[in-house]
């Protein structure tokens, strides 16, 4: 610090949004002692918990002659503001993930139909050993289900794994910051729920056809 070495303890890392490279805070009186500097151009005044930010603001700029050239910023509006630009920049991400998903019904349903139709024998057995077409439905439902979920299961694990890789490696390499890791538990276990009764709903539909009276002339035919 002005050229000389400073000996400080480091009491804890907060995040900073106003300053895009971060900064150290030191107190103040050990700053002016080290470097002689009396200036003061930035102010952080921690409010009151209930107290108004605009009526603080206007109070400061009654009270201060001049402060019409101050630029008063709200730490709440910065994090905000800061969010919804990193959330736009995700928008295609998110795109991508939607039509992603689209294509896994697809591909679950397609798969689903090709296999009930060549089960057409089965169904027609299970249809004279009792089964009815609504049981039959429903077990084809547990099955997409069943298949959904590994498939939630797999993606789940892998897409921490790469969570994990992109905040802690690629972040601190390629922009030199990093991120917290948030796990919002409620929403993956409601998207991973959905997308279970997805693929069981698909599956459902898709074998639909295949479970008719159709199943049943199979077998005959076949005998």
């Amino acid at each position: 610090m002005a050229g000389h070495a400073y000996e400080a303890r480091i009491a804890g890392v907060v995040r900073d949004y106003a300053r895009t490279w971060g900064a150290a805070l030191v107190p103040i009186e050990d700053y002016r002692a080290f470097t002689g500097d009396e200036r003061v151009n930035d102010l952080a005044l921690h409010l009151a918990p209930g107290a108004d930010p605009r009526a603080v603001q206007q109070a400061i700029r009654k009270a201060l002659p001049g402060a019409g050239a101050l630029a008063i910023e709200d730490a709440t509006g910065i994090v905000r503001r800061a969010l919804e630009i990193f959330d736009r920049s995700f928008a295609v991400t998110y795109a991508l993930e939607a039509i992603a998903i689209a294509i896994g019904l697809a591909g679950v349903t397609s798969s689903f139909a090709a296999l009930a139709w060549s089960r057409r024998r089965e169904f027609g057995v299970l249809r004279f050993m009792g089964l009815t077409r609504r049981e039959i439905l429903r077990m084809l439902a547990l099955e997409g289900a069943a298949a959904g979920a590994l498939g939630a299961l797999l993606g789940l694990v892998s897409g921490v794994a790469i969570s994990a890789v992109l905040v802690h490696v690629v972040n601190r390499q390629s922009f030199h910051w990093s991120l917290t890791l948030h796990w919002p538990v409620a929403i993956v276990a409601g998207f991973l729920a959905a997308l279970v009764g997805l693929c069981a709903l698909a599956a459902r539909s898709s074998g639909a056809y295949a479970v008719r009276r159709e199943a049943i002339l199979a077998v005959k035919d076949d005998a």
